[in-house]
């Protein structure tokens, strides 16, 4: 099914119009993965997005910083208290289920996960 002179120059000119915006998302994301390609960069960097609200934003930077550092501590900390504050005490506990306790001061894996229930139940 050929297009119509008219079907064919209103798709030209959307597909034209999406051009800009998919460059621009691409840089974004291309923005996105170089501030998390070092772990303690990215760390911050979501530090700082969860900051500003943007919780899903740090999860996903987290686990791109867990992809590249899978041994990271730090970085599975806070991708379980986050897990936390949106509301998935699930993942959060496989999270903490891979942390070692001998690696933070006595009781306090055993206290974030505690909290992390509690604020889980009021939510």
């Amino acid at each position: 099914m050929a297009l119509r002179p008219v079907h064919t120059a209103l798709a030209i000119v959307l597909l034209a119009a999406g051009a800009p915006l998919a460059a621009q998302t691409l840089e974004a994301l291309d923005t996105l993965s170089d501030r998390s390609a070092d772990e303690a960069a990215g760390i911050a960097f979501a530090q700082e997005q969860s900051s500003r609200g943007e919780l899903l934003e740090a999860l996903a930077t987290l686990e791109r910083v867990l992809a590249a550092y899978p041994e990271s501590d730090e970085a599975r900390f806070n991708h379980a208290m986050l897990l936390c504050w949106v509301d998935d005490p699930q993942g959060a506990e496989v999270e903490f289920e891979r942390l070692d306790e001998d690696d933070y001061a006595p009781g306090a894996l055993q206290q974030a996960r505690d909290n992390c229930r509690s604020a889980t139940r009021e939510s």
